[in-house]
């Protein structure tokens, strides 16, 4: 069963509290239109492990539109693509291996969770055109009883801003749900930037089914944030974990020729060949073309994009997956991006 009441908050926020032992969540107390909400964020997991985390400081993709659209307060969402839910797999928002872990707190500067996640609410705190948007499991309003933290009355806010997805059997896995991901974002209009806070435990695996939402492929407790190395039979890589293996690094979206002629770029990072036949790469709208062949090592292959796929100018998603349906690449890119003809969209990750 996924989780109940998904929602965005959007307000501007106006204290805040750092996370402690008894209570390993760092709260935001944030004001739309003269409404009170408290927003709880885990900095650390029920079983005392570390919380892994990415912090993207200027983070670009097309769902911002849909976000920034949205009214102040409390707006419940529906799970599904196409409108401002969150899903870091399935809407290209991370990268596996982007994902690091980090102690609720240590000592020493800019080294744990709580600073990360202090440093960028104290940024909006003082900056009076900031917004931050919070994700996740709405609740309240709790008639005739205070906020435990903040003492407004009713006591009403949103928790579970983190991946909801890819439990394992056990306490959370009734949580799981695909398009029902938690985040924490920030946008600072007047520098035109997007932050963009996105949290994980060690204990949920990357990989899940895109109907239930529960794992396809378990965590690697040794390494869960790094990319997985493939194993090489008669020269050929096969492997359980493709992650990265094969990397979309570029895009020809907004041709100056009509009819237009897109083109994607992948790159295998590999040491060995890897054959792509009956891989898809599939667009926003999850329209695929197949491949096929293998790509030699460290080369490239740019593939010509044919109907039904399409690569929008107003911005999109372009995800890669192997013969199987699982994941191996994704990315993103905004209307802006897109904005300007002839010009071939390079991505880092």
């Amino acid at each position: 069963m996924p989780i109940e009441n998904y929602s965005a908050l959007k307000g501007r926020p106006i204290s805040s509290r750092i996370a402690t032992g008894k209570n390993p969540h760092y709260q935001v107390l944030v004001s739309a239109n003269g409404v009170l909400f408290r927003i709880a964020i885990n900095v650390r997991s029920d079983d005392g492990s570390e919380v892994e985390f990415i912090v993207n400081s200027h983070f670009e993709h097309p769902i911002t539109e849909v976000w920034e659209s949205l009214p102040g307060g409390l707006t419940a969402i529906a799970s599904a693509p196409g409108g401002a839910a969150i899903d870091f797999i399935r809407g290209n928002l991370a990268q596996p291996w982007e994902f690091r872990p980090l102690p609720m707190s240590a000592s020493g500067p800019d080294n744990d969770l709580n600073e990360k996640i202090d440093a960028y609410v104290q940024r909006a705190m003082s900056d009076e055109f900031a917004v931050i948007y919070a994700f996740g499991a709405a609740w309240g309003p709790e008639e005739n009883k205070a906020d435990a933290y903040f003492g407004f009355k009713p006591g009403r806010g949103i928790h579970d801003i983190h991946m909801n997805q890819g439990n394992p059997k056990g306490k959370h896995d009734q949580d799981n749900g695909p398009w029902q991901d938690g985040g924490l974002v920030f946008s600072f209009p007047t520098e035109k930037q997007w932050v963009a806070a996105f949290l994980k435990f060690q204990s949920q695996a990357w990989h899940s089914d895109d109907t239930t939402a529960r794992p396809i492929i378990h965590a690697d407790p040794e390494h869960p944030h790094l990319p997985h190395t493939p194993v090489s039979r008669d020269g050929i890589p096969t492997l359980d974990v493709p992650d990265g293996l094969v990397r979309i690094v570029a895009a020809y979206v907004n041709d100056i020729r009509t009819p237009e002629h897109e083109t994607v770029t992948l790159l295998n990072t590999s040491d060995c060949p890897v054959d792509v036949t009956d891989w898809t790469l599939k667009d926003k709208q999850k329209n695929a073309i197949r491949l096929r062949g293998v790509i030699a090592p460290g080369i490239t292959r740019v593939v010509d994009i044919e109907a039904p796929m399409t690569l929008s100018n107003k911005g999109g998603v372009i995800t890669l997956l192997d013969g199987r349906g699982i994941k191996v690449h994704g990315v993103s890119y905004t209307r802006e991006q897109a904005r300007q003809p002839g010009r071939t969209i390079p991505f880092q990750s």
